[in-house]
């Protein structure tokens, strides 16, 4: 190529015509056609190209459009949280059902008419941003309240007790359960040697051990999960007055978890299930509720519990001090963009409005200076408060000044209270007589680095945690434990964690240490070991159905997932009417095929396929609907990925529902007809068989929907023997 060719201005870039650019200028003058510009706000002439000295030559420094954006390309990331880094968030609102004068004077708990902004931000503990949502760890459930008083944060998990009494320890404590530094693995797990070895040396983890190995670590939704603030704080009312109060919010959706088999697969299959979970049912108008409860206990009263309601590996069983549901909470509105909403958000549970006071709990004591320290570095400073998701709705002002990321613009020429120079004496401090009050809370002496003797029971609610379960959650429990000590490598570790167990229940731990091939538990093994002392508070209730998930009130199909399996040549009357039924009850269907595009009915008509075998396995759906029709029965049984879709439905203890012909694919089960062969009279708990001519009266889909309100059929035979 000639040299005047080769170095010719624009050649190598698609020229347009003169009456497109006037299109465009015209566009972009009247304010139709979006432009880029550069964050000074220049217009940008091209974004594919940078300044070259000739199309083949180096890139000039002078690029200063280049430079600015590769400069902020490279500053992008924040340091992600040391903890709870993988989250999801949602906007919505607060209302409260009544006023909470009697308790409180906190504004947004009085006026049952007045809605308050909240953010929420779900998390898991334990793995990077970029791990799996399924993992099995506890989830955090943080509520940022944006009240005409202040932020108020309530920042808690999924589950209402904590492994460390005292926030000196959790720094081990993560150190412990993060991945091992020599290799950094494992991510985003606890089954590994450092994490038991801490555990096992720490009697007081065993009732969240206890939490942690149960279905409520491995969740069905976020938006079918439990939330807890976990210590005692205070309300305080106009008058003065204290009582303590432990924060509950109950899922409207009820309670629900996953198999263990099924959360690994889903790990592997969508790493974004829950994030994604919620996402879509909030775009789709499904919007999650939650409502907020309390346990009050009257100042002077607390002593009558049994325990120490400082101690947050405890909790006030609800047996013994119901839950009052004060309020609701609803996320109708996902964040516009991910990372200044969910990821800028800063947390804190020092974050406190009037009526709202934190107790001497150790753990959250030493909660309200890290969370301050966290947010300096990884949010850029001490002005984090104003990025947009952090700022308060009410008015605010200080004589805080400058810092790294200032964003509001101060006026004035005084940066001090008090002062005669400005114009700001209205804000002046008035001696107290209104703003927040501390709680007046007597203070004992001397100073003493110790543990008080009232923290020293560590087993006597895991065993009521234990008790309260359904057996199949105990089994699940006891499954749990069985995995994770397997991965441990290191005999000792797991022979002292059996050994714990047995202070908990000596049948779990002996259940627990058959297949691990160490020594039986001994019952005294923990005994007198450093950090352990004899003491044992006598519980006032011995079992708690509010701890299990099993069996619980209510139920609903809301926003279920139903695969439906077709192929050419299914039957669809049956097919629509229990699928509109369906719809019309909240849930949703999606039809699964052998292929994309649509498949022919027996009528033939064309039904538009949404998803295929090979790229959403049932381990994504709540519930299997297999229409009738002998030639989709036929070829459904053929496929090799069907069989096994419902194989994995099967032994995932979901809810299946075979129409007429549908009912041949059970047969790869290993039983006929949803029968049992052992028990060939009695129906297989959650399989229905039906007739299509007993569709039209809405039976089969009643029958079809109640099944699947209960979640799982745990009672369900031979589930080990499936083969999937």
């Amino acid at each position: 190529m000639p040299p005047s060719k080769r170095n010719a201005p624009n050649s190598g870039r698609s020229m347009d015509s003169a009456k497109d650019k006037k299109s465009q200028l015209e566009s972009f003058t009247a304010g139709t056609l979006p432009v880029l510009t550069t964050n000074q706000g220049l217009q940008l002439p091209d974004n594919h190209n940078s300044l070259k000295a000739g199309v083949r030559g180096p890139t000039l420094l002078e690029d200063f459009i280049l430079r600015e954006k590769i400069t902020h390309f490279d500053h992008e990331r924040i340091p992600e949280r040391a903890v709870h880094a993988r989250g999801s968030g949602a906007h919505g609102y607060f209302k409260p059902y009544k006023s909470m004068v009697q308790y409180t004077s906190a504004a947004f708990l009085q006026d049952p008419d007045v809605e308050t902004p909240v953010f929420v931000r779900f998390s898991t503990v334990a793995g990077s941003k970029g791990s799996a949502d399924t993992v099995r760890d506890v989830r955090g459930f943080a509520v940022k309240f944006y009240t005409q008083e202040g932020n108020y944060d309530l920042v808690g998990n999924n589950i209402p007790v904590f492994f460390i009494q005292d926030a000196i320890k959790f720094p081990d404590l993560i150190h412990a359960l993060k991945p091992e530094p020599h290799h950094d693995m494992p991510q985003a797990a606890s089954a590994h040697d450092t994490f038991w070895d801490f555990v096992s040396l720490m009697p007081e983890s065993t009732h969240m051990l206890m939490w942690a190995m149960s279905d409520r670590a491995i969740p069905r939704s976020l938006r079918m999960m439990e939330g807890f603030g976990i210590h005692a704080f205070r309300f305080i009312n106009a008058r003065g007055e204290s009582s303590f109060v432990k924060f509950h919010w109950k899922p409207k959706l009820g309670v629900h978890g996953l198999v263990w088999d099924e959360a690994q697969k889903i790990a592997g299959k969508d790493a974004d299930f829950h994030r994604r979970d919620l996402w879509e049912a909030i775009e789709s108008g499904n919007f999650p509720e939650w409502e907020l409860g309390v346990q009050i206990v009257d100042e002077g009263k607390e002593d009558e519990l049994g325990f120490d309601i400082l101690d947050p590996t405890k909790l006030i069983p609800e047996e013994q001090v119901p839950v009052q549901l004060i309020g609701k909470m609803v996320l109708n509105r996902n964040p516009d963009n991910f990372f200044a909403e969910t990821e800028q958000i800063a947390f804190h549970p020092g974050h406190l409005v009037p009526g709202i006071d934190f107790s001497n709990d150790p753990l959250l004591q030493g909660r309200l200076f890290s969370y301050t320290d966290t947010q300096l570095s990884r949010l850029g400073g001490a002005n984090f408060h104003e990025i947009p998701i952090n700022r308060a709705v009410c008015p605010m002002h200080n004589f805080q000044r400058d810092g790294m990321h200032r964003q509001t613009i101060a006026k004035g020429r005084v940066a001090y209270e008090p002062n005669t120079l400005g114009t700001g004496s209205e804000f002046r401090v008035d001696g107290g007589a209104h703003g927040f009050q501390s709680y007046p809370d007597a203070l004992e002496s001397p100073k003493i680095r110790r543990r008080s003797p009232s923290f020293d029971d560590h087993f006597s609610q895991a065993t009521l945690f234990w008790n309260s379960q359904s057996s199949v959650e105990k089994d699940h429990i006891v499954a749990a434990f069985r995995f994770e000590l397997s991965k441990v490598e290191t005999p000792d570790v797991r022979q002292r964690m059996v050994d714990n167990l047995a202070h908990v229940d000596l049948k779990l731990a002996a259940r627990v240490a058959a297949p691990l091939g160490i020594q039986p538990p001994d019952p005294k093994a923990a005994a007198g070991r450093l950090g352990f002392r004899d003491y044992r508070i006598t519980s006032k209730v011995e079992e708690d159905p509010a701890l299990r998930m099993v069996g619980r009130p209510g139920g609903s199909v809301k926003t279920r997932k139903v695969a439906i399996l077709v192929a050419d040549g299914v039957e669809a009357g049956a097919l629509r009417r229990i699928q509109q039924d369906l719809l019309d009850a909240g849930a949703q269907c999606k039809l699964i095929a052998p292929h994309l595009g649509t498949v022919s009915t027996s009528s033939g008509r064309q039904l538009a396929v949404d998803h295929t075998f090979t790229n959403m396995p049932s381990v994504m759906f709540d519930a299997v609907l297999i229409p009738g029709g002998s030639n989709s029965a036929a070829a459904l049984g053929a496929m090799g990925e069907a069989v096994h879709f419902v194989l994995e439905a099967y032994k995932h203890c979901k809810t299946i529902c075979a129409v007429n012909d549908g009912a041949q694919l059970l047969g790869t089960l290993g039983f006929s007809m949803g029968k049992d062969p052992e028990t060939p009279h009695v129906p297989t708990p959650g399989v229905i068989i039906a007739d299509a001519r007993k569709v039209t009266d809405g039976q089969v889909s009643q029958d079809f929907m109640a099944a699947m309100a209960l979640h799982r059929h745990w009672d369900r035979l031979n589930v080990d023997a499936i083969p999937a």
